[in-house]
C-alpha cells in the first residue's frame, strides 16, 4: 500500500476502535439520553444509527468518485437523507447497530486499502463539503464520526 493509503487505513481503524470502545461502555439509560435537540431530538442511539447510515452512504459516494463518477448528486439534501435513515433504522437495538457499524467500517477499510494515489487525487462532491479529492472525502468519513464522538464526550462531561 502507498503511504497515503496506509495513513487513511490507520486513521479509519483507530477511529472505529475508539468509537466502538466508547459506545460499548454505555448503559441502557445513556443510550436514551438526548444528544441533539435540533433539527429534532436525537438520542445517543439515534446518533449511532446516523453514524452507520453515514458510513455506508459516504462509502458509496467515495466509491463512485474512485470509479470516475461525480460523487454526491448536486442538490443532495443531507437533512432529508438523515431523516429518512432515522426512520429506516428505527427500532434496531444499539448492539446490532454497533455490529453493523463495525462491519461497515471494515468494508470501508478493505476498499480503501485497494486504492492508489491517482485515485485518491480524483475530485468529487461530498454532500456537505462540496468538491473535494477522494482522499479528503475518505478523511471526512473519519472526521464526521470524530465530531459526533466529541459531542458525546462533551455531553458526558456536562
Amino acid at each position: 500500500m502507498a503511504e497515503r493509503v496506509d495513513n487513511l487505513v490507520a486513521r479509519l481503524r483507530k477511529g472505529i476502535g475508539k468509537t466502538l470502545e466508547t459506545l460499548r461502555s454505555l448503559s441502557d439509560e445513556q443510550w436514551q439520553t438526548i444528544l441533539y435537540e435540533e433539527p429534532c431530538p436525537w438520542t445517543v442511539r439515534d446518533m449511532l444509527a446516523h453514524l452507520l447510515s453515514t458510513e455506508e452512504g459516504l462509502a458509496r459516494i467515495a466509491q463512485n468518485v474512485a470509479a470516475g463518477g461525480p460523487g454526491a448528486p448536486q442538490g443532495f439534501d443531507y437533512d432529508d437523507f438523515n431523516a429518512e435513515e432515522q426512520v429506516r433504522l428505527a427500532g434496531i437495538p444499539p448492539e446490532k447497530l454497533l455490529a453493523d457499524l463495525a462491519d461497515a467500517r471494515e468494508a470501508t477499510i478493505a476498499w480503501v486499502a485497494t486504492l492508489d494515489d491517482a485515485e485518491l487525487d480524483r475530485m468529487g462532491y461530498h454532500p456537505a463539503l462540496g468538491k473535494v479529492t477522494l482522499e479528503a472525502l475518505i478523511n471526512a468519513i473519519h472526521g464526521h464520526q470524530l465530531m459526533h464522538m466529541r459531542d458525546l464526550q462533551a455531553l458526558s462531561r456536562s
